[in-house]
């Protein structure tokens, strides 16, 4: 297996209303039908040998679409981990969840199956599969500066030691590698409130693909695509 270009790849997977109206569906059955290309792209990644993915499963943003939605949601996370997480075990994923998982708003049983799937899968050393779940970048800034200063307030560090690590070191997972590359579904061109903080230098690869038609070969073209540009990171 050639050696991959990148470490980690972020995803924004959008589209799945779009694609449930083109055939006159619900859209919660976009949802439904994103599963699929989830696991597919999760396998390709595990084939690729993939070190780190990031998948945007439910923003803060998220919380203001209908009521009945948001239930769908909730409950279909629930049941997809069920259902999956032995799969992602078998496959040597770690999975792991970056956001409000604490939100009371959240089911208490979807909380539940979040920890389960967790600790089941701890031990494994192979791709990461990171669900940015109830997740919003200025919101995990503002708690990691609310960290810094609570620290500075009670004297336990000094103003002039807070720089760019200090501050990573508050987000929802310190270890969590800066993307290589942000790819975003359905033609939509922007990085909506995403890993803001980390994707500082990360590509920006957009597809007109909508998520439930998202498949291993697009993330392949999407990671060809990164291999061809030349990351300067503000050099000449």
């Amino acid at each position: 297996m050639a050696e991959l270009p990148l470490s980690h790849v972020a995803i924004i997977m959008d589209g799945n209303g779009r694609w449930a109206r083109q055939r006159g569906l619900e859209r919660t059955a976009g949802h439904a039908a994103g599963e699929e290309a989830l696991f597919d792209v999760v396998e390709g990644a595990v084939e690729l040998g993939l070190a780190w993915l990031t998948v945007y499963a439910f923003s803060t943003e998220n919380w203001k679409r209908p009521s009945e939605e948001v239930e769908f949601l909730m409950l279909f996370n629930e049941s997809l981990l069920l259902r999956r997480r032995q799969q992602v075990h078998e496959l040597g994923v770690r999975v792991r969840f970056i956001g409000e998982q604490n939100d009371p708003r959240i089911p208490a049983s979807t909380q539940a199956r979040m920890a389960e799937t967790i600790e089941l899968t701890a031990s494994n050393r192979g791709t990461n599969l990171v669900f940015a779940f109830n997740y919003g970048s200025r919101v995990e800034l503002a708690h990691a500066a609310q960290a810094l200063a609570t620290e500075v307030a009670a004297g336990r560090l000094a103003l002039e030691k807070i720089d760019e690590a200090a501050l990573a070191a508050g987000l929802y997972l310190p270890e969590l590698p800066d993307p290589d590359l942000v790819i975003r579904t359905s033609g939509e061109q922007r990085i909506s409130n995403f890993l803001l903080w980390q994707a500082a230098y990360a590509e920006l690869y957009f597809t007109d693909v909508l998520w439930p038609d998202f498949r291993r070969e697009h993330l392949q073209a999407g990671i060809a695509e990164f291999a061809r540009r030349r990351r300067r990171f503000g050099a000449v």
